[in-house]
């Protein structure tokens, strides 16, 4: 099974981590990684990570398979071009244009969408509030670890 997911990964994290190695139990993990381009269409920032350091970094892990940058906020010719059974989507999927599109392209094609719910543990954003909290010395972002 070709299993697909997709995101910023920035400052990777056990949360990414706990994505992926649940993708790895279905199949064969293929990542999207998103451009900065992408991201700040979505996002007031771009990452911190430069995106093929990022690539570098899921191209290492044991569990992913396949990494792929994308430059265009669209997702159905990558799964056309990948042959993906299974898109695993987080808890934050939404209903814009391009989630649709890609949603009724894999039903039409009998394909699966596994929606997961992150891992509680950190965040990126939580890392960053935490860098910035610490350059002030005053504040700090305690993250919960379970």
């Amino acid at each position: 099974m070709n299993v697909y997911t997709v995101g910023t990964f920035d400052l990777l994290h056990v949360g990414h981590l706990a994505l992926l190695e649940y993708c790895k139990t279905l199949g064969n993990v293929m990542v999207g990684v998103a451009s900065d381009k992408v991201v700040n269409s979505y996002k007031p920032n771009v990452p911190v990570i430069p995106l093929d350091q990022r690539k570098e970094m899921l191209e290492a892990l044991s569990c992913v398979d396949q990494v792929q940058p994308y430059y265009e906020l669209e997702y159905v010719e990558a799964c056309k071009d990948l042959n993906v059974d299974i898109f695993v989507i987080g808890e934050d999927w939404g209903d814009k244009p391009h989630n649709l599109a890609v949603e009724t392209y894999l039903k039409a094609e009998g394909k699966k969408i596994i929606q997961v719910h992150y891992n509680p543990r950190t965040s990126s954003t939580q890392i960053k509030q935490n860098v910035i909290a610490q350059s002030h010395r005053d504040h700090y972002v305690e993250q919960t670890i379970l």
